[in-house]
């Protein structure tokens, strides 16, 4: 009776003896080496257009690796060959197919190679495809059994070329992270959009800020969602030439109908010529935080970023189902936020594969201001999560037959749903209305997208608060859709647009009049404000202490957001720039602009009089004195421009442009003309025309700047922290702890 439970642990025993402990091996701290392959006394080696073993140990290729997550890899050769698993075999591949070359969801290259310590031998690894895990890099090709696959060294090799990637234009390393007081040494860019790519369907903004086979697919040409000289990019076109606002957004629709712009809009190659993008001013649908954009930014003292994941889906739903682009998933905002939120996860594990492990990158999510404290302390970057949306929690105004009830309970469960997920940053509405607010109220594109997105009229008037929101005053710009309501939600939508996903054209087509029926001028504002679900969102946010952001709510939800913020004495933010004349400021709240361009000798200069009266604000509320930027990048809101040439707007002859080499203003790192792949950029004359000109527009700042003002910009990522932690204290107040 006892023989058999015996015998099988004698068993187990014995094949647990003879598995080798390989947890020694760092499958890690080999990225970016040189590296042979060894099984044995054979050697991995280039065979014409396929690779093989073979004893001859002279003839050892010697391969690259470049990470492409932690513990991947690319196996590159010396004369640009990847290693690639093709069925049972092995394939040399100079170029290859991703999920962006072939607008496929999910796509994973034969080119990526899980390392992995072997289950079999001591001190050996072995290679496992990750296109299918169950496949391995074998003696003979690509196998499908542990013991069949090949028990390799990694020998250290010389004569490997790496993999294409951009310089950094840049030299030397992070040192100072404090100030002698012992704050935080570091700016804040307290608005970005580093993910936008994955919002839109995955189309309709072109480039990412990484890709696991590197820069020739994050940053590849754009025609595959743009079209042939970017014909396609409707939206581009439109917000890059006023149609956002009104002008020629009827032209645009009638360009719809045909299926392109009728003329050429930007040129679409990328790396390594970009010859019209990155273009930060000019390219609004186009990629300008290229990881090694904003690892040069980082090192001129970018220490803290709030990133946003953003998406719009009427202009998804528009643009791909009249098939202006190929939409790889559901239009839906929230499938959109969710994408942005596993892309920044992602890119967190992909900058750790590149410095060597787990945790050793520059860039650092934090959930805490003492995580947040700890990072930059560190010398690295801390990212907080945040979310701007239009239907946040798909809480539409009309309902969806798929969406859920969006009651207090859904609320809360989507609210600890993303904190869980390190969401810490929420804008409670965003351009159109939703189940908490109404929009705020923006002309053009963006006017006619709320109708479409709620089957309402436009409701405005010109009866308004007199507050000082964001976009909330101005003409209405389709008068035809202007018709004011007394309630904010009805029975049933007025309009009906739910054919807009699968025909767009014939959907808008009934409404041609409206949309030609031209603006109204005068100052409008939204009838409507926060709703009794808005004013539980806000509170429901003020419990776990996020950070409320109010930007985008119009006057009458602004206005009702604040009581309830100052009756609770929680601050929030407002980082496109919006303190309603210092009201923000009352409640321990901060806000957020961009310096003025232009020097102006005879003023203390332009581009700091802003900023000074800003700090100013601050030191008089008794807050920290500090202050830092929300750019805004990815959001369709444009960049900083030049001092000079053509497309510089100062009244007075500029002097002492940026020039190099220039070190920064901490002195550890050096910067020298910056380039893109055969692009150079001129700061100067371009302005800032992505992300990696940070540290010339903090250099351009430096030199007018007067003795140490420029400390006060150091200091804006210890004041934002400084206002997390008031969230955090009033939370536990609001909690009665």
């Amino acid at each position: 009776m006892i023989r058999q439970p015996l015998l099988a642990a004698l068993a187990l025993a014995s094949a647990a003896a003879c598995v080798p402990d390989n947890s020694h091996l760092d499958v890690y701290g080999v990225a970016n080496g040189c590296y042979a392959i060894a099984d044995g006394d054979d050697f991995l080696v280039r065979d014409g257009d396929s690779y093989a073993f073979s004893a001859e140990q002279g003839a050892a290729t010697p391969f690259f690796l470049r990470p492409s997550d932690l513990g991947t890899y690319l196996l590159h050769d010396p004369d640009g060959g990847y290693v690639v698993r093709e069925g049972d075999g092995l394939v040399r591949q100079e170029t290859l197919d991703s999920d962006i070359t072939l607008v496929q969801d999910g796509y994973v290259s034969g080119a990526e190679w899980l390392l992995e310590p072997s289950s079999r031998k001591k001190d050996r690894f072995q290679l496992r495809s990750k296109q299918d895990p169950t496949r391995l890099l074998g003696s003979d090709g690509v196998v499908d059994k542990e013991r069949k696959g090949a028990r390799i060294r990694l020998e250290p090799a010389e004569g490997c070329a790496a993999p294409p990637e951009l310089s950094l234009d840049a030299e030397g390393a992070v040192t100072r992270t404090t100030f002698e007081d012992g704050e935080l040494y570091g700016i804040v860019d307290a608005h970005s959009h580093i993910f936008t790519n994955f919002g839109f369907a995955g189309s309709l903004y072109h480039g990412s800020p990484f890709h696991p086979l590197g820069v020739e697919h994050a940053l590849h040409d754009c025609a595959i969602h743009h079209g042939e000289m970017g014909r396609k990019d409707f939206f581009g076109y439109a917000y890059d030439n006023g149609g956002a606002d009104g002008g020629s957004l009827t032209s645009v629709i009638t360009d719809l109908v045909v299926g392109e712009l009728e003329e050429d809009n930007h040129a679409t190659d990328g790396y390594p010529t970009f010859t019209d993008w990155p273009d930060a001013r000019h390219r609004s649908t186009h990629q300008v935080q290229y990881h090694r954009w904003l690892e040069r930014a980082y090192l001129a003292g970018l220490r803290l970023v709030v990133q946003h994941a953003t998406t719009n889906e009427v202009i998804c739903d528009i643009s791909v189902g009249a098939e202006l682009v190929p939409g790889r998933y559901d239009c839906a905002d929230m499938v959109g936020v969710d994408r942005q939120i596993d892309a920044a996860y992602a890119m967190e594990r992909y900058i750790d594969a590149q410095a060597g492990g787990p945790g050793k990158g520059w860039f650092r999510i934090v959930t805490t201001p003492a995580e947040a404290r700890a990072v930059i302390a560190d010398g690295k970057m801390a990212v907080v999560l945040g979310i701007e949306t239009s239907n946040l929690f798909d809480c539409y105004l009309s309902p969806r037959d798929d969406s859920p009830a969006c009651d207090l309970d859904h609320v809360r469960e989507q609210l600890d749903r993303y904190h869980d997920r390190g969401v810490r940053v929420l804008f409670p509405v965003h351009k159109y209305d939703n189940a908490f607010s109404a929009g705020d109220g923006h002309g053009g594109f963006i006017e006619l997208g709320n109708v479409i997105n709620s089957g309402y009229y436009t409701s405005k008037t010109e009866d308004c608060p007199g507050l000082q929101t964001v976009f909330d005053d101005g003409p209405v710009q389709f008068k035809g859709f202007l018709e004011p309501r007394e309630s904010y939600q009805l029975d049933e939508p007025p309009l009906d647009f739910s054919g807009i996903e699968d025909d767009p054209i014939k959907t808008l087509l009934p409404y041609f009049s409206e949309l030609s029926a031209g603006s109204v001028e005068g100052e409008f504002c939204q009838t409507h404000g926060l709703t009794p679900l808005g004013e539980q969102l806000i509170d429901e946010l003020m419990q776990r202490g996020m950070i409320v952001e109010l930007d985008h709510l119009p006057q009458r939800a602004y206005q009702r957001a604040f009581e309830i913020l100052q009756a609770a004495d929680y601050p929030a933010v407002g980082t496109h720039g919006n303190d309603n004349r210092g009201q923000l400021y009352d409640i321990g709240g901060i806000s957020f602009r961009e310096l003025g361009r232009c020097h102006d000798p005879q003023q203390k200069g332009q581009s700091w009089r802003g900023y000074q009266a800003r700090l100013d604000d601050t030191i008089a509320a008794g807050l920290h004195p500090s202050l830092g930027f929300a750019f805004d990048l990815n959001g369709f809101a444009g960049a900083p421009g030049p001092r000079f040439g053509e497309e510089a707007s100062c009244n007075v002859e500029q002097v002492d442009p940026v020039s190099y080499p220039f070190t920064s203003v901490a002195g550890d790192v050096t910067f020298s003309e910056p380039h893109a792949g055969e692009r150079v950029f001129d700061f100067n004359t371009e302005g800032m025309a992505h992300i990696g000109l940070f540290p010339e527009y903090v250099e351009d700042a430096r030199k007018d700047a007067a003795g140490d003002e420029i400390d006060a910009l150091f200091r804006s990522a210890e004041g934002y922290i400084q206002l997390w932690e008031r969230t955090e204290a009033r939370a536990a107040a609001h909690r009665g702890e």
